[in-house]
């Protein structure tokens, strides 16, 4: 039989910190489903088009090396569902600190009462990686800091060719007052 996972977020943008938990969990079944939220009330800086490409370019490599078939498929509805949908025996989830897993362990609750079939397993993200949030790497950017040390080269790219226009511009102002 083969053992299917799915590794849900929004992954807006995809971050080192999620190809890690990917790389790891890809290690554990046969074929892994980086499930994509399309979640409108988060407001997305990447449309679903972009998120859904950065993690099939990231994830070709990670496909190769392990041997594991790995896919995106973009959802919109429960997540227990989504794991129903993809054929998933285990839905995988990235733990950085102590707050991410108050929020997991009562998801966890939720979905074993939808579906006591489908197990949730959660992985450690790896000590260079805890800090890494999509939020805070959106933030950093868009300030103009450096966040090559958080996303792949590609990612970076994509970052700073949003914001440029938008730091080059508040630059300007700054040296306007000056």
């Amino acid at each position: 039989m083969m053992r299917t996972g799915l590794y849900p977020g929004t992954f807006d943008p995809i971050t080192l910190g999620h190809i890690d938990i990917i790389r790891r969990a890809a290690l554990m079944v046969d074929r892994l489903v980086i499930g994509v939220a399309i979640n409108r009330d988060k407001g997305p800086l990447f449309s679903l088009e972009e998120r859904v490409a950065f993690i099939e370019e990231e994830c070709l490599a990670l496909s190769a090396q392990t041997g594991t078939e790995i896919v995106a498929h973009p959802f919109e509805n429960l997540l227990i569902d989504c794991a129903r949908d993809v054929g998933a025996q285990i839905i995988v989830r990235g733990l950085r600190a102590v707050a991410d897993f108050e929020y997991e362990f009562q998801m966890v609750g939720m979905n074993r009462k939808l579906d006591d079939s489908i197990e949730t397993v959660f992985l450690m993200a790896e000590a260079e990686h805890q800090a890494i949030a999509s939020k805070l790497v959106k933030e950093i950017a868009r300030l103009g800091g450096d966040v090559s040390k958080f996303v792949t080269g590609h990612v970076n790219d994509e970052l700073r060719a949003r914001f440029g226009p938008q730091i080059e511009a508040a630059r300007a102002a700054d040296l306007s007052k000056v």
